[in-house]
């Protein structure tokens, strides 16, 4: 009973001239052979298990080429997002670092120049102004007290200002980049996910296609899904067909029983109390409840010796193989139910796969919808701030500079100041000496003068009458020095003092009135102090 038409083809290799007498067997053998035959029809519930499989294999293809196609859809999409997002990353912390490294620079910057500007004033703080210049009542002063610090006060607080605002800039971009690392991390921990994921699903694929394939495991799973299903379509029609042979061996042995004297009341008794679900049909199964029932209920025909003779014959032919159908209804059901198993293995893991890919694309949606404009808003609001501040340190190391050029030419001055009032002192001493010396040479000339005038007296006045000439009993004239006023340099005083008539400096010195240039008379080592202090600045400064 290897096939469906094994009884057919028995009966048909006979004719009437071929058949040979031979002891036909009792009843109670039939009955055994029937009720053997009913046994086997058991094998329904493996047919339809069979066709579940088939129907639930369908549907998982189904429904796998729908999952391979989203997986297959987000991950390139996915592929794409991930770069671009790595590359906003990578952007943002460019910008980080570049802004720290200028800040940095420009801290450095600002650093040093004032650094030098206090080193100035504290050199004016350590400067005292020599009494010489001062009022002899007034406090000892130093170059600081003719500072106004007020101007660096208030660049010092500007800067302050710009400094903290570029710091508050700074650390919110440090606080939005942690933030946006967490995001990264926590995809880097749904890729890891994924890609275990993928490499297990990939590894249970391969074992349950035998296949060795590098290709993504969704891909692998849908190439060796549909081979699974014909399998199990080609499985399940044999059953089929072989439970159509059980079946109609059974009828065989229904009709042998009742054509055999004393056997109807046992065949009804048998057939009276068929399982329930030998009479379900279903898609793919033949309707094998109506096949039975239409030959249990049918009225006994008659029937010759010689064809219930070729009727027994192929009965008892059959008999044996009924059990071999039944073992190979088994195995094929038995190999369904692997091949089944195998489908769902891969049927899950597409299922995996895809919870994998949902689970980066719901991490990547959430931060594109949310999170990442912020992130990227906080990147431009610092460039913007830096730019801002950036321009203002320039301009505030400029002023920094200005004044450290101010006070160091201030320094620079007061020194040059002390070889100035050394220098007059000198040109004082030329023109005392200069002054001593005429002085001489004048009282020199006048007692010559007078001694000739009165030898000139002496000899001729008694001969000159005293009319002649007023002036020749005159003495000779006196040259005295008169110290005037130098008043102002040019461009020393505004214009209206300037316009004061020279004469009128020697009118007030005439009048007694005239203003002594006093010039401080400095000890010997403060004009070396101060010679040495501009040497050292012009060596500094080369």
């Amino acid at each position: 009973m290897a096939s469906s038409h094994s009884s057919s083809t028995s009966v048909a290799a006979r004719g009437p001239e071929s058949v040979e007498p031979k002891v036909m067997p009792q009843l109670d053998t039939l009955i055994s052979h029937l009720l053997a035959a009913k046994r086997s029809l058991s094998s329904i519930s493996h047919v339809w298990r069979a066709n579940e499989i088939v129907t639930a294999a369908r549907s998982a293809l189904e429904d796998s080429v729908v999952v391979s196609s989203r997986t297959g859809f987000l991950r390139r999409g996915l592929d794409n997002q991930l770069r671009l997002l790595f590359n906003v990353r990578s952007e943002v912390e460019k910008i980080s670092y570049r802004g720290r490294e200028e800040f940095s620079e420009a801290l450095t910057s600002l650093d040093a120049a004032d650094a030098r500007l206090r080193s100035t004033l504290d050199l004016l703080r350590e400067t005292v102004v020599h009494a010489s210049f001062r009022p002899k009542e007034e406090q000892t002063k130093t170059l600081h007290d003719f500072v106004d610090e007020r101007g660096v006060e208030k660049l010092h607080a500007a800067l302050k200002s710009s400094i903290d605002r570029a710091n508050t800039a700074r650390a919110d971009l440090d606080t939005s980049n942690r933030e946006f690392d967490d995001e990264l991390h926590a995809i880097r921990k749904a890729l890891r996910h994924y890609q275990s994921t993928a490499k297990m699903a990939s590894s249970r694929i391969s074992a349950s296609s035998s296949s060795s394939s590098t290709s993504e495991p969704d891909l692998l799973a849908l190439s060796s899904m549909p081979s699974m299903l014909r399998s199990l379509e080609m499985h399940a029609q044999e059953m089929a067909g072989l439970l159509s042979s059980l079946v109609r061996h059974f009828d065989l042995c229904v009709t042998a029983v009742k054509q055999t004297e004393g056997g109807g009341a046992a065949a009804r008794s048998i057939t009276g109390d068929m399982p329930a679900e030998v009479g379900t049909s279903s898609e793919g199964l033949p309707n094998i409840g109506e096949e039975i029932n239409a030959n249990i209920d049918a009225p006994l025909e008659p029937m010759t010796d010689q064809e219930y003779e070729e009727m027994v014959h192929v009965l008892l032919k059959d008999a044996p193989e009924a059990d071999d159908v039944v073992i190979e209804i088994q195995d094929r059901i038995t190999e369904m139910e692997s091949i089944f198993e195998q489908i769902g293995v891969q049927h899950d893991a597409l299922l995996s796969i895809s919870d994998a890919t949902f689970e980066v694309h719901s991490h990547l949606s959430n931060l594109a919808s949310t999170r990442l404009p912020r992130y990227i808003s906080q990147a431009h609001n610092f460039t913007h701030v830096w730019s801002e501040e950036n321009e203002r340190f320039n301009t505030g190391l400029t002023e920094l500079s200005d004044l450290h050029s101010l006070y160091d030419g201030f320094l620079n001055a007061y020194d040059n100041l002390i070889l100035e009032v050394a220098r007059r002192n000198h040109v004082r001493h030329r023109v005392e000496k200069v002054l001593r010396d005429t002085r001489h040479k004048l009282n020199t000339l006048y007692d010559e003068d007078v001694a000739a005038r009165e030898t000139f007296r002496v000899e001729q006045g008694d001969f000159l009458p005293s009319d002649i000439w007023p002036g020749v009993g005159r003495a000779p004239m006196h040259v005295e020095f008169l110290r005037l006023s130098g008043g102002h340099l040019e461009g020393a005083l505004p214009d209206a003092e300037r316009q004061i008539p020279a004469q009128a400096d020697a009118k007030i010195g005439l009048a007694g009135n005239e203003e002594e240039e006093i010039v401080p008379d400095l000890p010997k080592e403060v004009v070396e102090h101060a010679y040495a202090r501009l040497q050292a600045r012009n060596r500094d400064f080369v």
